[in-house]
């Protein structure tokens, strides 16, 4: 399955590391989405729309409530490049 440019750049981080904090509102809807990198530096580029794919994909997940991971399927979907562009 193919998957875009984007997708590709956010799977990589997670794969070096990082990990997607998200906060929720009152109702407990999706507020703010962070993508931070394994050394705590917000990193562009992640939206409601493409995580939300990424999370139908089953290529992030969170366990007990930590911090949104890569999972071995998103390991299998990003291709191992130079620098992801």
């Amino acid at each position: 399955m193919d998957i875009s440019r984007r997708e590709q750049r956010i799977l990589h981080r997670l794969a070096q590391g990082g990990r997607i904090a998200i906060e929720r509102d009152e109702r407990r809807k999706i507020a703010k989405i962070a993508l931070l990198t394994r050394d705590g530096w917000l990193a562009p580029g992640l939206d409601l729309e493409t995580f939300r794919k990424l999370k139908r994909l089953r290529a992030i997940a969170s366990r007990s409530g930590e911090p949104y991971r890569i999972t071995q399927r998103g390991l299998e979907l990003v291709r191992a490049e130079q620098d992801n562009r």
